[in-house]
């Protein structure tokens, strides 16, 4: 059996390009002890794939040059040798930009039940998306009735749900987005009261559309927006640095202003999350997230191609901002 895959010819600096990637076949191994093969349905696009492809401080080693692209995805395993995992399962872990992937239980994030919600969502929705956006919306955000919220990126596959739930805990959201096209998407869709288009002056539309200041940020993007929005948070507000999208690179370290006097004077909390630091959680939030769906209190969106080799220019369209909604590759 022939396996298409998406392996890393080069290492970029910053923002990788198609040409880092190279689209390989090879023939399928025989199944170990232990292992299990998993036939791929969606594999998942997200801005963290520059981090592991780039070689600069992050949380994963970067992708060794000429292996599979580090991915997650939503499969099926359709052989086993392993007494956990039976044919037939569907589930979401580390499976790569590939047709299939031989795993372990090391590669797995979650099982999947397909009719808890539709078999994509756990890709998204229900995969680290969804589930960032809650954890980190909740734990440390912590938004109260009547908060200002605002949320870079917040047209993306995280920031349109964080959104949402954001005005399902009484909080006023503002959306960071990059058109106004988007921003009356992110009001008309997703939960958001007011929009920023950061592609115009930010300190008048952030005295307009924060008067009181920003209770929680769930910032995306960091870079100057961020700088921007710091100077406007309110007493005692919390910012959580959920991604670095506008930062083209981190090698050298780039210089930004100073902003300890802001946390210091305006007794800002400052924290960063990886949804990977809350594994045993992901299954009950799933559930929440599943629910909320299939309730029609939760709208999500979907941007899917059919090809695998357009993959890494979806990963380029994802930072540009041209997908329009979770970006997904269906194989199957």
């Amino acid at each position: 059996m022939n396996n298409r895959q998406i392996t890393l010819k080069s290492r970029p600096v910053g923002i990788p390009q198609p040409e880092h990637f190279e689209l390989k076949t090879v023939a399928v191994p025989e199944l170990k002890d232990g292992e299990f093969l998993v036939e791929n349905h969606y594999l998942s696009v997200d801005p963290a794939q520059r981090g592991y492809v780039n070689d600069e401080n992050n949380y994963a080693p970067p992708v060794p040059i000429g292996a599979v692209m580090r991915a997650m995805a939503v499969g099926k395993v359709i052989a086993s040798k392993h007494a956990d995992f039976a044919e037939g399962q569907f589930l979401y872990g580390w499976f790569g930009w590939q047709d299939y992937s031989v795993a372990t239980p090391a590669s797995v994030l979650r099982k999947v039940d397909p009719h808890q919600a539709p078999l994509s969502t756990g890709a998204g929705l229900l995969g680290i998306n969804g589930l960032t956006a809650y954890l980190a919306l909740h734990d440390i955000g912590a938004p109260k009735p009547g908060e200002t919220v605002l949320v870079t990126a917040a047209a993306g596959a995280v920031g349109s749900i964080v959104g949402q739930l954001a005005r399902q805990a009484g909080a006023r959201g503002v959306a960071v987005v990059g058109s106004d096209e988007k921003g009356r998407q992110a009001i008309a869709d997703y939960g958001y009261e007011a929009f920023i288009n950061y592609k115009r002056p930010l300190e008048p539309q952030l005295k307009e559309t924060c008067p009181n200041g920003v209770n929680v940020f769930f910032d995306n993007t960091a870079g100057e927006i961020a700088d921007s929005v710091i100077r406007h948070m309110a007493w005692f507000g919390r910012v959580i640095q959920c991604g670095t999208m506008s930062i083209a690179s981190w090698a050298p370290n780039p210089t930004g202003p100073r902003i300890e006097r802001e946390i210091l004077t305006r007794r800002l909390r400052l924290e960063g999350f990886v949804i990977f630091d809350h594994i045993k959680r992901y299954d009950d939030v799933a559930a929440k997230l599943a629910a909320m769906l299939n309730g029609g209190s939760l709208r999500y969106a979907e941007d899917i191609s059919s090809d695998i080799a357009e993959a890494p220019q979806a990963l380029v369209d994802v930072y540009s901002g041209r997908n329009t909604g979770k970006k997904l590759i269906k194989l199957r």
